[in-house]
């Protein structure tokens, strides 16, 4: 006879146990609540995990799924640990210490195509949409504010543009002042939306080049990498006058009086895709089994944090506070959890889609989402050479794997944890070309290279950086 592959102790216990209650009880009811541990459908084929994450309410799916029970109900055992920044946590993925762990958008699409550290990562499972901010200074926001039309109500029109805040810039450079900004990583979604809407205003936010990674050149703004928790004390510190960063340390800073919100990203970009779990190419190839659970756990903790019109948010909001999570005032973390965002102290505006975890396929890895990414390493010079289309579309296929999120929502709908009618069974991949950004601009992930020429400022086809400038082609 062939030799069977081991199971864990524990996946044997538990399917045991469960092949025993069904047993006794043919006729009980297969639903279960909160916290029960129920059979799993498949045997992981490595059921202990150690999951990271950072400090913020985006990381929301992974704490629920492990609150809720959703972890175990799926045969998995999973401890969730915070890393002090995204290096630390991509290094941590990369070398087993962390099974897996949630990531910036960026990151798995950089590491695969060698930008930074090099390895092959992939994602079955897209974390979130929006969630993001970019906030200045309570001074420099005094100078923003004779540039922002009023709107009926008297209060700052929104979205307010970069062309606001691009007097004050060139008033610093005529000084011989350099002005500093925050965002969280080179390869995140937030320097990412802080480059969209600064150059949707006018300014230039610098290039990357092969011999200078630190994306300044030929800038007219600097921007350098801050950790979240940090942003607030930094620009406190007057270190820098501005940051874009995920909740809750946008509304930490109105909190603290120390700054104001100027836009958010759905602002910037309707509905646009934030983070994403992350694991090695190797470790999803040698786990099939614990990929289809993990991703199950995930997709029934994104559909719990939007079930019935967010309802559940106030409780994700007492479970983020703790300590062990995201570590902040519960009443700063609902600000923006609960469907309101604050931009000046008082000034709270409904912003019910601020973050969204599995509304408008927010779970599912689209092509296309990856491709704006890589779109944006284009624009800015992290892709140095020119690529055609069809290099877009492979690498993204490279790294997101829907395949295996449409068979774990396929086996969640069947087991009556989902609806049918939640998933995009029949997308080739791609979203709807949009135009949902604040500029206006078209964006089509099938064409990636007419989208980067229709773009002001920012590298075209044949143009490359190269000796502290940018060469025309």
């Amino acid at each position: 006879m062939p030799k069977l592959p081991p199971i864990s102790r524990r996946a044997a216990l538990l399917s045991g146990v469960a092949a025993l209650a069904a047993a006794c009880s043919p006729g009980a009811n297969n639903s279960t609540k909160a916290g029960a541990v129920s059979a799993p459908t498949i045997v992981p084929e490595k059921d202990e995990l150690k999951l990271g994450f950072i400090k913020l309410t985006d990381m929301a799916p992974l704490a629920i799924a492990k609150e809720r029970g959703y972890f175990e109900e799926e045969g998995l055992y999973v401890t969730l640990e915070a890393q002090a920044n995204w290096k630390v946590l991509l290094d941590r993925v990369i070398s087993g210490e962390l099974d897996g762990a949630h990531m910036l958008a960026g990151q798995p699409l950089a590491a695969t195509i060698g930008y930074g550290t090099s390895a092959e990562i992939v994602t079955a499972f897209s974390m979130d949409l929006n969630g993001n901010g970019v906030t200045v200074s309570n001074d420099i926001w005094r100078q923003m504010r004779p540039h922002v039309p009023n709107g009926p109500d008297g209060k700052p029109l929104h979205p307010i543009s970069a062309a606001a805040l691009r007097p004050v810039v060139e008033a610093y450079r005529s000084r011989g002042q350099p002005f500093n900004m925050g965002m969280v990583f080179p390869v995140s979604t937030h320097n990412y939306e802080l480059r969209y809407w600064l150059a949707a205003g006018g300014i230039n936010p610098g290039f990357y080049e092969a011999g200078d990674v630190s994306g300044q050149i030929g800038a007219d703004v600097l921007l350098s990498v801050t950790p979240p928790p940090q942003m607030p004390a930094t620009l406190e510190a007057g270190t820098i006058y501005g940051y874009c960063v995920g909740e809750p340390w946008n509304q930490q800073a109105v909190a603290r009086r120390i700054g104001v919100p100027v836009i958010t990203d759905y602002e910037i970009w309707k509905n646009n895709p934030e983070k994403v779990f992350g694991v090695t190419k190797a470790f999803a190839e040698a786990n099939p089994n614990t990929m289809l659970a993990l991703t199950k756990a995930l997709i029934r903790a994104a559909i719990w944090l939007d079930a019935d019109n967010n309802a559940n948010r106030r409780e994700a909001v007492q479970i983020l506070a703790r300590p062990d999570y995201v570590g902040a005032d519960a009443a700063v973390i609902a600000n923006s959890m609960t469907g309101t965002f604050e931009y000046e102290p008082g000034d709270v505006r409904r912003v019910p889609d601020f973050n969204v975890f599995f509304r408008h396929h927010a779970t599912y890895p689209f092509y296309s989402d990856a491709i704006w990414y890589l779109t944006q390493m284009r624009r800015w010079g992290q892709i140095a050479e020119h690529k055609p289309d069809a290099w877009y579309a492979e690498t993204a296929q490279r790294v997101y794997l829907p395949r295996i999120y449409l068979q774990a929502a396929r086996m969640l709908v069947d087991e009556g944890k989902a609806n049918e009618a939640d998933f995009p069974w029949e997308t080739d991949g791609y979203r709807a070309p949009t135009s949902d950004f604040i500029d206006g601009v078209r964006y089509d992930g099938r064409a990636p290279n007419a989208y980067l020429a229709s773009m002001r400022i920012g590298l075209k086809a044949g143009d490359r950086v190269a000796s502290g400038r940018v060469v025309r082609a």
